[in-house]
């Protein structure tokens, strides 16, 4: 069995899209919507857990040495960085690790908050 496409934290990610459906379902009985915006909301709370994600994976690529026959370089510090970078979006645009779930909620309830005033 190939298990290469599993999701990370899948368990987390399932438990973040519940809440958000019970959420959802929760404002829809109290005769609220979710926010108009919700693509915008989703996209900046995937684009937060890809920047946090880089950053992490930014530590772990810092110990390894480069090749010293290919590599070094100024260019390599540039590229590398650039490489951690997608691996961070790309980690994110999956499943991720569940902080985009998170983020989401929280950029809704502040949503609500604001126009419950």
């Amino acid at each position: 069995m190939d298990n290469s496409a599993a999701p990370l934290f899948s368990a987390q990610t399932d438990i973040g899209n519940a809440m958000l459906r019970a959420r959802a379902a929760q404002a829809d009985t109290l005769g609220k919507t979710q926010p108009k915006n919700i693509q915008a909301i989703e996209k900046s709370a995937k684009e937060f857990e890809g920047m946090f994600l880089a950053e992490m994976l930014s530590h772990m690529f810092s110990g390894i040495e480069v090749d010293p026959e290919f590599g070094g370089g100024h260019g390599e510090e540039m590229f590398r960085s650039m490489m951690v970078q997608e691996y961070g979006k790309q980690i994110a645009q999956g499943p991720g690790i569940g902080i985009a779930a998170k983020v989401k909620e929280v950029m809704i309830a502040a949503q609500e908050r604001a126009t419950d005033r």
